[in-house]
């Protein structure tokens, strides 16, 4: 057996069919004609929009509108200025053919953003690997592999799956895909997920273990992999098929009814988005709302900051697709381990304690503040739009950021420039000195969000990145459960929402304890949506509160999860 990230959940059963990308074996050659290369750049750049826009219109009839604008964006990558001008002064300036200026400038923007921190950002250095590989292939003149010819009962097996290969897909010849990397919030996972296509990821050297034609049983949810197993094995994978199938079919009944408990406590269940491409698949899902719209992506796709103007675009974009639905917007998280040259932010030996979220935007308030806040004052025009406050640990840093707002307000009422003059701003509650002045930042926060992925590692002291320590970076951990009832307590007194952004909030594990503590909002991925509406239909009140008695009782991160395993439902 083989194990991978369990990236899209179902059970397969079919041949193996390896992709295998042609090898691009061009040679770096000094041109002289400059622009004669430039024109056989842009002549690629053409037959590459023109392509990815057919692959896009493919792909919404496979995979759904708000998948087919993962493809959109990388004809919005590709044309950006930023991009192609960068291309077009490698060719100048190096005096290079197009194919090794493409890698070049491809591969700086790429590593940029594979600096980042959040997976969803990360992703976008895969997206620059997709668009430079094709690009290369056009101006090669290589032919493009046609996945849609493959047979019915293939599992897909590639080092990577890419947004364009997805796009060939027919889902219902193919029972699933493994890869050697990705994971649950890459592109392939969400596009498989997206067609219902079982997904097991980051499997090590599969592309070697396996042949063409191998039989292959897998279970997309565990990650498990069989390869040429035994026909007992097969007959049992069968039957969790089945049992699969039948239970999906089940969760469709949560579609469209509200967000309750067993015994009518409502809550609000909204989703975490990257980017306004996003949007439209909370509503797809059922989503009622977006708890957390993560703003580094802006900065991130550009070489310099972004005008208040674009922002306010993309912001007024996912307001009005959410029809009034709320809409939490983080202001911008970078700086430390998310640097982007432009910034000028210096190197730091602990980035993830250091200059960073609100510390560095209450530093550079004229250039990339006030331009921020303002742009998210005039779209909260146009839907029902929140400010979130990223990692505060003091009332200080809310205050300061509340005054900026209100002299921007002034501004904006001076002009005749419409607002929502009762916007809320509220703060992610993400590090140990927020949850221990909860009490304090609910005096002044319009709401809570807490963001577990941060507070774990903050409370923990432990990096999750780091093989090492990653034994104490649970959220079973009685102290961060006692950080996130001190959170949500103090909310609840202080009568201000509630709500979670972190992964947490889409644990199965945790949701009754998250019921008991008193959670207004749970913001998950929108593909848990429908999930975990099921979850909390499962649990009365009285019976979460049960259970958290018992989980707050115990005094370790095992004692916890066994706890919590043992009363699953």
């Amino acid at each position: 057996m083989y194990k991978g990230i369990g990236a899209s959940a179902g059970i397969g059963i079919g041949k193996v069919l390896i992709l295998k990308e042609a090898e691009l074996n061009y040679t770096r050659t000094t041109i002289t004609d400059k622009e004669a290369e430039k024109k056989r750049l842009a002549d690629a750049i053409e037959v590459f929009v023109e392509k990815t826009m057919a692959l896009a219109e493919r792909m919404k009839v496979t995979a759904g509108e708000a998948e087919s604008e993962i493809l959109l964006g990388h004809v919005m990558m590709v044309q950006d200025p930023a991009i192609s001008e960068q291309i077009e002064q490698k060719i100048d300036d190096d005096s290079i053919n197009a194919e090794a200026a493409v890698e070049e400038a491809c591969d700086f923007f790429a590593m940029i953003f594979s600096m980042a921190e959040d997976e969803l950002t990360q992703q976008r250095a895969s997206d620059l690997g997709d668009i430079k590989t094709r690009l290369i292939k056009i101006l090669m003149g290589v032919e493009e592999v046609d996945i849609s010819a493959a047979p019915a009962e293939t599992i897909f097996v590639a080092e990577d799956l890419t947004p364009s290969m997805t796009a060939g897909f027919v889902p219902e010849n193919i029972e699933g895909v493994l890869t050697e990397i990705g994971g649950k919030t890459s592109h392939s996972a969400i596009i498989c997920r997206s067609m219902e296509i079982p997904a097991c990821l980051s499997i090590p050297e599969i592309t070697t273990i396996v042949k063409n034609g191998d039989v292959v049983v897998m279970d997309g949810s565990t990650g498990e992999v069989y390869i040429n197993p035994e026909e007992s094995v097969i007959e049992e994978f069968k039957v969790k098929r089945e049992k699969f199938l039948a239970e999906k079919a089940l969760l469709e009944k949560f579609r469209g009814q509200p967000s309750q408990s067993a015994d009518g406590k409502v809550v609000e269940l909204v989703c975490n988005i990257g980017g306004p491409d996003e949007a439209a698949g909370v509503l797809e899902r059922d989503g009622e709302g977006v708890g957390l719209f993560r703003t580094e992506f802006l900065f991130m796709d550009s070489d310099a900051i972004p005008s208040e103007d674009s922002q306010f675009e993309a912001y007024k974009t996912v307001a009005e697709t959410l029809e009034g639905k709320p809409v939490i917007i983080r202001t911008l998280d970078i700086g430390g381990d998310k640097a982007l040259p432009y910034l000028g932010l210096p190197t730091e030996e602990n980035p993830f304690l250091g200059f960073r979220a609100v510390r560095f935007c209450l530093k550079r308030i004229e250039d990339i503040y006030r331009p921020q806040l303002r742009a998210l004052l005039r779209a909260s025009a146009y839907g029902k739009i929140r400010i979130m406050v990223p990692l505060v640990t003091c009332v200080d840093e809310l205050r300061a950021v509340k005054e900026i707002i209100a002299e921007i307000k002034a501004e904006l009422d001076e002009k005749g420039i419409a607002y929502d003059k009762d916007i809320k701003v509220g703060v992610m509650m993400e590090t140990a000195a927020a949850s221990l002045i909860a009490d304090i930042l609910a005096a002044e926060a319009d709401f809570f969000s807490i963001g577990t992925n941060d507070l774990t590692g903050y409370t923990m002291a432990a990096d999750r990145g780091n093989p090492d320590v990653a034994y104490l970076y649970s959220t079973y951990n009685p102290a961060v459960l006692r950080s996130i009832r001190n959170i949500i307590s103090a909310a609840n007194e202080a009568g201000i929402m509630a709500g979670m952004c972190g992964e947490a909030a889409a644990d199965p594990l945790m949701i009754p304890l998250l019921l008991a503590f008193g959670l207004d909002e749970f913001s998950v991925s929108a593909t848990s949506v429908l999930q975990a509406r099921a979850t909390m239909s499962l649990w009365t009140m009285e019976e979460a509160k049960e259970l958290a008695d018992k989980a707050m009782a115990l005094k370790t991160e095992a004692e916890v999860k066994a706890l919590l395993e043992a009363n699953a439902r």
